[in-house]
């Protein structure tokens, strides 16, 4: 990265057009803390401050030949609040697992609450071993065996880029399948089998 000290962002904006990863490195470290700070400050929560700040530049990486950014900072500022968004949608549609699995403890049966828990999660462990080897190997890394995007890609000798991509793609999988399943629980509870 030296030697980009002295450009202007809009200079670093060109030559990550170009394909230029050390540009985005420059960029990311520049812009990592406002970008996670003004989702914080919309969202309150660390996870998914952490969440939207890495789909932000996920997405200014996958999107750098079409992109035109005459302003970074109010680019970023837009990403944020589209993606907060976004996020907000998806949580009003679908019932957070957490609570699906609050009210199967609150049934009248303990004994029947447990045994769709013990399935829900033993059918997540099952969904983790479908996802595509590089995603569950990062996966497991990140939520496993509690390593950084940063210590992954280091010990894979990938880019924080790719780590990123894949622990993305995973969690966007899961997340999609782990509601599907608390749904069918929730269901099959409620209908008394």
């Amino acid at each position: 990265m030296t030697g980009y000290s002295a450009y202007t962002d809009q200079e670093l904006l060109e030559q990550l057009r170009l394909g230029d990863s050390s540009a985005f490195d420059v960029l990311y470290a520049a812009y990592w803390n406002k970008v996670y700070g003004q989702a914080f400050k919309r969202l309150q929560n660390t996870e998914q401050a952490k969440d939207v700040t890495q789909e932000v530049f996920v997405s200014l990486w996958a999107r750098k030949e079409i992109n035109r950014i005459d302003n970074l900072a109010a680019y970023f500022f837009t990403a944020v609040r589209n993606n907060v968004f976004k996020l907000q949608r998806k949580q009003e549609l679908f019932t957070p697992v957490n609570d699906l699995m609050e009210e199967l403890y609150a049934s009248p049966n303990q004994a029947d609450a447990l045994l769709p828990e013990h399935e829900f999660f033993s059918s997540l462990g099952s969904l983790i071993e479908t996802l595509p080897p590089a995603q569950q190997q990062i996966f497991k890394m990140r939520y496993q065996e509690d390593l950084s995007t940063q210590e992954i890609a280091d010990k894979l000798q990938i880019s924080l880029k790719t780590v990123q991509n894949q622990l993305g793609r995973a969690l966007s999988h899961l997340r999609t399948m782990m509601t599907l399943l608390a749904v069918l629980f929730y269901i099959n509870d409620k209908l008394g089998h």
